[in-house]
């Protein structure tokens, strides 16, 4: 039995494990596909604190790494079902049946894809879903971002700031946006609004080169060196559904020791409900979460020996 299973080995799980593992806590990291999540999918990683660029693979690696010399267990499995509940909680993969005394799920969440050829193979290649962290790969140069809420448009606004170039393509003729980003984004000389248009096709050489649209009138090619996709997240808690609290976007609901309702159950990173999703935070969910579980599993341990004792 574990005193801490971690479920995904992106930032926020393999921190969480390494503040676990330096807490004396016996430590296991279940991830179903490679260690890093999104940030290991990121050519350069420039907005992470004591790093001025690294790249994410070498980011992701030194996680990684740093989680084993604290002795923790990283296994790749993918967890099918979580019995949360009681003094021994149950994680249950493809093949085994683990057993914890908590549990934290930090599983992650995707950017929503366009799904349309060229956008897999471009990835990290000129085509982006954060712009926080990869507008300085576009400096001076033109971009095309897609999406229509908050988040497109106040990309599109941070890109303009270093791109000489910036299309906001949106499906719709009207943006979702709150009215004063909509604004903003209209006093923008650089800014070009493609309404009712949609990003058919992603092609280049090495790196990104254009993409074909298709507006009301038709279709073409739009010459751009980089394109970021903003059009939402679905956050990973197919897991924790019926378990846990969860707002109308899928995200949990969790307080300010990432704890959930259930006791010994605690969430960190993107699928937790919050202002900004970055490396970051997902880090620091971590750490606040290995926190909060250690203490959980010693007053645990104090308490059983206490009764012993009374035995």
């Amino acid at each position: 039995m574990k005193d801490v299973v971690i479920i995904g080995g992106g930032p926020a799980g393999l921190t969480a494990a390494i503040y676990a593992a330096r807490a004396g806590m016996k430590v296991l990291v279940l991830e179903k596909m490679s260690y890093g999540g999104q940030v290991s999918l990121t050519a350069e990683v420039e907005n992470y604190p004591g790093f001025k660029s690294i790249p994410g693979m070498e980011f992701s690696g030194n996680l990684y790494e740093h989680a084993l010399a604290q002795n923790a267990e990283v296994a790749f499995e993918d967890v099918r079902q979580l019995k949360p509940r009681g003094e021994k909680k149950k994680i249950i993969t493809a093949g085994k049946t683990y057993e914890a005394a908590t549990i934290i799920a930090a599983s992650g969440a995707a950017r929503k894809k366009l799904e349309c050829p060229g956008e897999a193979e471009y990835i990290g290649k000129g085509v982006s879903f954060c712009a926080t962290c990869d507008a300085a790969f576009f400096r001076d140069k033109t971009v095309a971002i897609v999406g229509g809420g908050n988040t497109a448009l106040g990309d599109a606004l941070f890109l303009s700031n270093s791109s000489k170039k910036v299309y906001l393509i949106h499906r719709r003729n009207t943006f979702r946006a709150h009215l004063a980003v909509q604004r903003a984004v209209l006093k923008r000389k650089n800014i070009e609004i493609l309404y009712n248009t949609t990003v058919e096709s992603i092609a280049g050489g090495q790196f990104v080169e254009g993409c074909k649209i298709r507006t009301p009138q038709g279709t073409k090619d739009l010459p751009v060196d980089g394109i970021f996709v903003a059009i939402g997240m679905k956050p990973e808690t197919e897991l924790l559904k019926g378990l846990v609290k969860l707002d109308r976007y899928g995200y949990v609901l969790t307080d300010e020791r990432c704890a959930t309702a259930i006791p010994g159950l605690y969430v960190a990173g993107d699928i937790r409900k919050k202002p900004l999703r970055q490396i970051v935070t997902a880090a620091a969910d971590g750490a606040v979460a290995a926190v909060a579980a250690s203490e959980y599993v010693t007053i645990r341990q104090e308490r059983l020996k206490f009764i012993h004792h009374l035995e």
